[in-house]
C-alpha cells in the first residue's frame, strides 16, 4: 500500500533541495557585495607606547637653519722655508705670542755652506786674475810709452840730420844719395812713431773695455756671493708679523724641503667662523645673510662674508664675520652653533621635526584618527624646514595629530592599529 507524502509548507520549504539554487545565488550576491565594500588597506598592530606623536599647528615658520662652525683667524700666514735644511733648533713652541722679526726655528744646510765656500774661492780667484791682468796691462802700457819716447827722440834727431843734409844738398856740398838716405831715415822714424801712437791708443781702449768687463764680472760674483749669504740667513725662520704661532709641525733632525708648509702664524684680534653647510641650501646661501649664536649666556651676531663654490662630501664652506662685539676669551678652534636666517618668518602649517622624514622624504605621513585608535597613511608635501619644524604645503590641517617617530618597522602598511 502506497504511503502518501505530505507537501512541505512554510519555513521548512527553504531547507528543501529545490531551494538550494536560491541559497547559492544569495551567497554569490553576498560575496559580490563584500568585494565592493571591503577595505583593501593593509593593517599592522603596533604598541602605542613606542610611538612619538606630534601636533599639526598653524604658526609662524622661522626660516633658518642651524650650522656649526669653528673659529679661525681672519688672517693667517703660512710658514714655509725658502731654503731647505735639517731642523737644528726650535726656538718658539706652538701657542706662543710673536713679534715681527722673532726667530721661530733654525735649519742647517751643509750643501749651502759648501756653495758659499766655492763662491768665495771663485771670487778670490777672479780678483787675483783681475789684479794680474791689471799689472800686465800696466807693464805693457809703460813699455809702449817708453818705445814712444825713444821714437820721439829718434825722430827729432833724424829730422835735424835731414834738414842739415837738405841745406847742404841745396848748396851742392853733399851727394844726392846721402841726402835721400837722411830723408828716408827721417820718414821711416816718423812713420814708426805714428804706429806706436796708434798702438798706444788702441791698447788704452782695449784695456778700458777688458777692465770694465772684468769689473762687471767681479760685481756679479760679489752679488752672487751676497745672495748666497742671504740664503744662509733664510735658514733662520722669523715671524713676518705680530701674532700667535698657531701650528709648528716639525721635530728636531727633520729634513724640511724648500717651500714645504711647516706651520702658520695667526693674526691676533681679528677672527672669523668657518662653517660647513649642507649642499641642499647652496642656492639659498649667499654673502650678506645674517646669523646669531649664543655664547656664555649672551647673544652675538654674525654675517656671511664669503661663500666657497666647491662642494665636498655633500657640504660647502662659508665664512662668517662678527657684526658687533666678539665673545670674550675667544680662541682659535672653538665651535659655535649658529642660527642662519634664510628668509622672513611667515605663517604656515607646521609639523615637528622627526625621524619619519628619513623614511618618507616628506612625501607621506601617518595621521591619527579622531578617536586615536589607529593611524592612516596620507600623502603630504613638505616645503622648507628649520631645526624645529617642517613646513607643510599640502595634506594636513591644524589640529591633527601625526606620528613623527621612525617608520622603519612599519613596512608598507597603510593602517596602524594601536
Amino acid at each position: 500500500m502506497d504511503k502518501i507524502i505530505e507537501k512541505k509548507k512554510g519555513i521548512s520549504l527553504i531547507f528543501t533541495v529545490k531551494a538550494l539554487p536560491y541559497w547559492m545565488g544569495a551567497l554569490l550576491l553576498a560575496f559580490v557585495i563584500w568585494l565592493f565594500v571591503r577595505d583593501d588597506a593593509t593593517t599592522l598592530r603596533v604598541n602605542a607606547d613606542t610611538l612619538v606623536v606630534g601636533d599639526v599647528i598653524d604658526g609662524e615658520f622661522n626660516d633658518y637653519i642651524r650650522v656649526s662652525g669653528q673659529v679661525q683667524p681672519m688672517t693667517t700666514i703660512q710658514i714655509s722655508p725658502q731654503e731647505g735644511g735639517i731642523v737644528q733648533e726650535i726656538i718658539i713652541e706652538e701657542g706662543s705670542k710673536l713679534q715681527a722679526g722673532d726667530e721661530i726655528l733654525r735649519l742647517s744646510n751643509d750643501n749651502l755652506d759648501l756653495q758659499i765656500l766655492n763662491s768665495e774661492a771663485e771670487l778670490a780667484e777672479k780678483e787675483n786674475l783681475l789684479r794680474n791682468t791689471l799689472i800686465s796691462m800696466e807693464q805693457q802700457r809703460l813699455s809702449v810709452q817708453q818705445e814712444k819716447l825713444q821714437l820721439q827722440v829718434e825722430v827729432k834727431r833724424l829730422q835735424r840730420k835731414y834738414e842739415q843734409n837738405k841745406a847742404l844738398y841745396e848748396d851742392d856740398l853733399i851727394a844726392r844719395e846721402e841726402f835721400l838716405l837722411a830723408q828716408e831715415d827721417y820718414e821711416l822714424a816718423a812713420g814708426r812713431l805714428q804706429l806706436v801712437q796708434e798702438r798706444a791708443l788702441q791698447d788704452s781702449l782695449y784695456r778700458s773695455v777688458e777692465i770694465k768687463q772684468m769689473e762687471e764680472s767681479l760685481d756679479n760674483m760679489r752679488l752672487n756671493m751676497q745672495m748666497i749669504r742671504r740664503r744662509k740667513d733664510k735658514l733662520t725662520i722669523k715671524s713676518p708679523i705680530d701674532g700667535e704661532l698657531g701650528l709648528l709641525d716639525v721635530v728636531l733632525g727633520q729634513s724640511v724641503a724648500s717651500g714645504a708648509k711647516i706651520g702658520q702664524i695667526n693674526q691676533i684680534g681679528s677672527y672669523k667662523i668657518e662653517a660647513q653647510i649642507d649642499e641642499h641650501y647652496i642656492d639659498r646661501v649667499s654673502a650678506g645673510l645674517e646669523a646669531t649664536f649664543e655664547r656664555q649666556h649672551e647673544s652675538f651676531a654674525a654675517v656671511i662674508r664669503k661663500v666657497y663654490p666647491e662642494v665636498r662630501d655633500g657640504k660647502f664652506k662659508a665664512d662668517f664675520k662678527f657684526s658687533g662685539e666678539q665673545p670674550g676669551n675667544i680662541r682659535t678652534g672653538q665651535t659655535y652653533y649658529l642660527n642662519l636666517q634664510l628668509g622672513q618668518a611667515e605663517n604656515a602649517i607646521l609639523v615637528p621635526r622627526g625621524t619619519f622624514y628619513q623614511r618618507t622624504g616628506g612625501k607621506w605621513i601617518y595621521v591619527l584618527s579622531p578617536e586615536g585608535g589607529k593611524a592612516v597613511k596620507r600623502d603630504i608635501r613638505i616645503g622648507r624646514q628649520n631645526p624645529q619644524y617642517y613646513e607643510v604645503l599640502e595634506g594636513l590641517q591644524a589640529g591633527e595629530k601625526v606620528i613623527i617617530s621612525g617608520y622603519d618597522n612599519f613596512g608598507d602598511n597603510e593602517v596602524l592599529v594601536f
